[in-house]
């Protein structure tokens, strides 16, 4: 069956990669993120080489007024959103609470928590309408443990958990459904080079291991998304088989490639 999907940072990583898979499974699609000419770039590659209906929004996540601004302004043929994946997020420093960048902290605070929420806020109201719907979102195994020096970017994916779990309690009686996937490492994805703030050589951190590609999480979203109706996957916890926390990694080469 033909969906109507939402994906909030759309325009690289593990968002692309979900864009690409479901894209491949003839779902129509609504990408966002803030990067206009590559999310244009990427969602005509889309069109192109898929038989899916594509329409991209270029918008800020962490301006209410304008997540409502874009969301209003679809045409009629991706008014009635099916899916919602709240993907858009991101690490920024690595740092000891005492050193840690406040910016680096608001951007966190406003992209993973409260730009989850805006979006949430508008499109859920769409599903309690139509009395469908399903909401995925992207959290972290950071939201499950923390690790020295994750302090912000920790709690905000254990915002994300709660959020998850609080959000199914609002709107199950809406017949809809509430997932959540908590991946560890993911390569494939800017996490690294942005939490890093474009050191490449800080950002080299899957050299010697094998972590989760941005495709194997696209995989995930789709077997969520095709469980029949009575079923919702609530919560899924992956990573790499070298990846047994946080702070456990073999990292004694990438013996998977």
């Amino acid at each position: 069956m033909t969906k109507t999907i939402l994906i909030s940072g759309a325009s690289s990583g593990i968002g692309l990669a979900i864009a690409n898979k479901l894209a491949q499974c003839h779902h129509n699609l609504i990408l966002c993120g803030r990067r206009a000419e590559l999310l244009k770039k990427h969602a005509d590659n889309l069109r192109l080489n898929s038989t899916s209906k594509i329409h991209e929004l270029n918008f800020d996540i962490r301006n209410y007024n304008e997540c409502e601004k874009a969301i209003h302004s679809l045409p009629d043929d991706f008014t009635n959103i099916d899916v919602l994946i709240n993907n858009a997020g991101l690490a920024l420093g690595l740092d000891f609470i005492q050193d840690g960048k406040l910016e680096d902290w608001e951007t966190m605070i406003d992209t993973n928590i409260k730009g989850l929420l805006y979006i949430t806020r508008i499109i859920s109201q769409k599903m309690i309408a139509n009395k469908n719907g399903h909401i995925i979102n992207i959290g972290s195994t950071a939201g499950k443990e923390t690790y020295p020096k994750g302090n912000v970017y920790c709690a905000t994916k254990f915002a994300v958990d709660a959020l998850s779990k609080s959000i199914r309690q609002d709107l199950y009686l809406h017949n809809i459904r509430v997932s959540q996937v908590c991946p560890g490492h993911v390569e494939e994805t800017e996490f690294a080079i942005n939490r890093f703030d474009g050191d490449k050589t800080k950002a080299n951190i899957y050299s010697d291991f094998n972590p989760l590609k941005a495709k194997d999480i696209a995989d995930i979203i789709d077997f969520i998304i095709s469980c029949p109706p009575h079923v919702t996957i609530q919560d899924i916890v992956v990573a790499g088989t070298q990846q047994a926390s946080a702070t456990l990694i073999d990292r004694s080469g990438r013996r998977f490639d």
